[in-house]
Parts: structure tokens; sequence; C-alpha cells
């Protein structure tokens, strides 16, 4: 295993109720969401999710106005930073949101971790590794 961290299964129960904490913060808040983007690889099972719940379709383009960025976690937020910087119009969500080390902070999160714990979602390897893909 490379890295330090201890790792943290996340369920399918989970992801389920950190989805519907995203809707139910979604609709609260009044923001227009007209389409939603899922993060190619991790964000990806998160959007359908989120597309059927609130029945609003997926797109591919981030270009589109009052898109739904959606990926599974915000760790360092430079995913998120770069697409805001080409896209500030665009509306940021996470299942995890890690804002010790992160230099985004998402407009939604389902849960806060203020751990650095390496988190592993369902629709992920049991034995991956406890680093980036991109660190590697």
């Amino acid at each position: 295993m490379v890295g330090t961290k201890f790792k943290i299964f996340v369920s399918w129960d989970s992801v389920e109720t950190f989805v519907d904490i995203l809707c139910d913060q979604i609709t609260q808040s009044g923001k227009q969401v007209e389409y939603i983007f899922g993060m190619p690889r991790g964000g990806l099972i998160p959007a359908v999710m989120l597309s059927h719940r609130l029945g609003i379709p997926m797109t591919q383009e981030l270009t589109r106005q009052n898109t739904l960025v959606i990926d599974d976690i915000c760790d360092s937020g430079e995913t998120f930073k770069e697409l805001f910087l080409k896209n500030p119009d665009a509306i940021f969500a996470c299942l995890h949101f890690k804002p010790h080390t992160s230099a985004f902070n998402p407009n939604f999160a389902a849960n806060i971790f203020p751990s650095d714990n390496w988190i592993v979602y369902p629709w992920e390897q049991d034995d991956s590794d406890t680093i980036q893909d991109y660190l590697k």
C-alpha cells in the first residue's frame, strides 16, 4: 500500500444518504440547476443518482449555464479550482469535503471530513492505493 493514511470504506447506504443530503441542500438553496456534470471517474455515479432524484439532465459540456459539477470528494480542491477558473458560473458539489486540505470551497458538500484518512467508495477497488492517481 502506498501512502500513510488509513482507509475508510463508504457503503452504498452511505452514498445514498449523502446524495439525499445534497438533493436537500440544492433544493433548499434556491440555486437554479439546469444540468448535472459528473467528474470522470468519481463523480459519474453520484451525478447519475442526483440526475434521477432531482429530474435534471446530465451534460458533457461544462460551458452550459447553471451546471452543477459533482465529484465524490473535494480533497486538495485543485480539480474544482481549475474548473472554476474556466467556468465561474458553475455550481460545485461533492460527497466528502476536506476543508483542512482543500484549496476550494464547494457550494455543497454532503459530509465534512476533517481527517486525512483515505476514502474508498463502493465503486472503487478495495485495494486502491492511498494516494492520488496523478501523484504516482
